[in-house]
């Protein structure tokens, strides 16, 4: 297991290169993991049936490919709707924020 350091958690953060951009069968165009979440949190069955079935899920493979994040791509393979998905993007959002915000104390 890879750590995570506040270095990738701020790319992880990041909107990415504009010719990675995910587009979205609803017509959305996502840039970041805050996109994917805001997203997901008001996708309709159908367009999220359309990218996660059970012959693909292009959520978990944008993630793992594009952000670079493995935990959060197999927690979407394992979400069943638009509301465990964003859930899981929530959360780990908010683990990767956290992550940014310690602050490492050195000894005197």
């Amino acid at each position: 297991m890879t750590r995570v350091t506040k270095e990738m958690a701020q790319i992880r953060l990041s909107n990415v290169a504009e010719d990675k951009y995910f587009w979205c069968q609803d017509g959305k165009v996502l840039k970041s993991l805050q996109d994917l979440g805001l997203a997901l949190s008001k996708m309709d069955e159908a367009t999220f049936g359309y990218h996660s079935n059970q012959t693909k899920n292009d959520f978990s493979k944008w993630v793992r490919d594009v952000i670079g994040d493995q935990k959060l791509a197999r927690d979407l393979e394992k979400s069943g709707n638009n509301v465990q998905a964003a859930k899981s993007v929530a959360n780990r959002i908010g683990w990767l924020q956290a992550k940014l915000s310690t602050v490492r104390m050195t000894p005197m």
